[in-house]
């Protein structure tokens, strides 16, 4: 099968530093795929590398079954979309779209068309003749994306391209860049280290740590079944609740003052030791809905944080520390004693020692 873009065995290193490690991936035709991760996980470097701006120290990066390991950028067949948005400053809008294509001697009518093309598709026909100083944060970038557009690839990079903008603008353009993605049906390289720019544009998420990719899935799979503690505790805000244990059979012990059932749990096998059970803080409920939970616990409300839509809440398990999501009309305050209650089958088990899921 030919991948739009298969990295083999791929390292790089500075001299004995490791920043990726024998690193293999294929992405398919037309996906969009997101690699996210803390900053110095490796995901700028690999996103460069697939570009060309870096060389790498060992093993092969195709695209469209062509090795280009070594090829220029300019002979790859990408399109790539820095944070910075790296415009030139004394060009025309216009002028800044069709630069790349002017240098390498594209007819004019063809150029033309291109811009039109892209200017129309990202909605900056009003802005062609203006230069980037009279544009806004979002309205440079969307300058910066059609810039790659007219190039008419197959395969477009984007490197933090959120990251400059605010909150507002952010939400916005994200779903500029699904849109996009969805018109044109390209491949997509996005690197991120912001989670919900993650989840709601990838076909599949590529997490990283320490130039090693953890877990390659869709968003659901990530989230909801993570294979370690890193990917688990990385992925979600509030972050997954992580309680310590030691189990028996289907029974985790907490401190030895709780005592969960893991019935429910799909263990490939019966297991005893150090045990951490993971739970969201959204599959926590309170009062009548916890009933009928096989967890139940009596708890006391330490600190309650409004947040409009919902309500975050901080409380204990034995001595561990526990949040959970309640409706906003839910009335909290500290100190309250509440019932809260949740399927421990719901979770994941890791292994306490290696970190991985059980």
């Amino acid at each position: 099968m030919t991948y739009s873009v298969e990295i083999k065995d791929l390292s790089v290193a500075y001299g004995s530093v490791k920043v990726l490690e024998s690193l293999n991936i294929q992405i398919e035709e037309g996906e969009f795929v997101v690699l996210l991760g803390p900053s110095g996980c490796g995901k700028s470097t690999l996103l460069s590398c697939i570009a060309g701006l870096l060389d790498v120290t060992d093993g092969q990066i195709f695209i469209s079954g062509r090795n280009v390991t070594w090829d220029e950028p300019k002979d790859r067949g990408i399109g790539m979309v820095f944070q910075s948005y790296a415009l030139y400053p004394q060009m025309t809008v216009e002028r800044n779209l069709s630069f790349g294509l002017r240098v390498a001697g594209m007819p004019k009518d063809q150029i033309e068309a291109r811009v039109k093309r892209a200017s129309e598709i990202l909605q900056i026909e009003p802005l062609l003749k203006r230069k980037p100083v009279e544009l806004s944060g979002g309205q440079r970038q969307r300058v910066a994306i059609g810039r790659a557009l007219v190039r008419d690839v197959d395969v477009f990079l984007f490197d933090e391209p959120l990251s400059n903008l605010d909150a507002k603008l952010r939400s916005d353009l994200r779903v500029e860049i699904k849109r996009l993605h969805a018109r044109l049906k390209n491949t997509m390289i996005y690197v991120t280290h912001d989670q919900i720019e993650a989840m709601t544009l990838a076909d599949r998420i590529a997490i990283m740590k320490n130039g090693v990719i953890q877990q390659l899935a869709d968003p659901h799979t990530i989230y909801n079944k993570p294979v370690n503690l890193f990917v688990a505790g990385f992925i979600g805000s509030p972050s997954m609740n992580f309680i310590k244990g030691k189990l028996d059979g289907t029974t985790l012990s907490v401190d030895g003052e709780a005592n969960i059932p893991l019935a429910n749990y799909p263990f490939v096998a019966q297991a005893n030791g150090d045990v951490v059970l993971g739970v969201r803080p959204e599959h926590i409920v309170l009062g009548d809905e916890a009933r009928n939970m096989p967890v139940q616990i009596e708890s006391e409300i330490e600190i309650v944080e409004p947040m409009g839509s919902d309500t975050i809440a901080w409380t204990k398990i034995a001595s561990q520390s526990l949040t959970f999501r309640a409706a906003a009309e839910v009335q909290l305050s500290p100190g309250q004693k509440v019932l809260i209650g949740f399927d421990p089958g719901r979770g994941s088990v890791f292994n306490a020692a290696s970190g991985e899921r059980m």
